[in-house]
């Protein structure tokens, strides 16, 4: 089983959208038995006494318009102890990527790669929180995702 962690900075657009759309692209082909795909968030901004914010409203309107659905996620954050329970771990910008190295503590293995280096892009997936783009975020990860999927089924 492959083991991947989503991350970004609140875990209520991004990598939630990661999550699902990853699962759902692994359902489709039949084969979401091979994976093990959470998402979590590099800050504490959308947990609130311990309990995390669920999906922002307008990101999980965008995964319904595709058929996706993500009830009963929250945001959690990503701890120290991810990164020997996760094969890979895939952050949607350079800021979440320096966030979860100081987290992290280093990446000795090379687990922690961009989303959109798997379509040859170091480009970031823009944050909707500030752009609104929701459906260029979801245009965006899905790339990344389906490329994702594409590279670890060739394994």
């Amino acid at each position: 089983m492959i083991k991947i962690l989503f991350v970004c900075h609140g875990n209520i657009c991004r990598s939630p959208m990661a999550e699902f759309i990853f699962k759902d692209i692994a359902k489709k082909q039949g084969v979401e038995e091979k994976f093990y795909i959470k998402s979590c968030a590099t800050s504490t901004e959308e947990i609130i006494r311990g309990v995390g914010n669920p999906v922002y409203p307008p990101a999980k309107r965008e995964l319904e318009k595709h058929g996706i659905k993500c009830d009963g996620k929250r945001a959690v954050q990503l701890t120290k102890n991810d990164y020997e329970n996760y094969d890979m771990l895939i952050a949607m910008d350079n800021n979440n990527i320096r966030n979860m190295l100081r987290i992290l503590g280093g990446d000795p293995q090379n687990k922690v790669y961009k989303l959109m280096e798997f379509v040859g892009s170091n480009a970031d997936v823009a944050d909707p929180w500030y752009t609104g783009d929701f459906d260029i975020t979801y245009r965006d990860i899905l790339s990344g995702c389906t490329a994702l999927f594409d590279s670890l089924n060739k394994l």
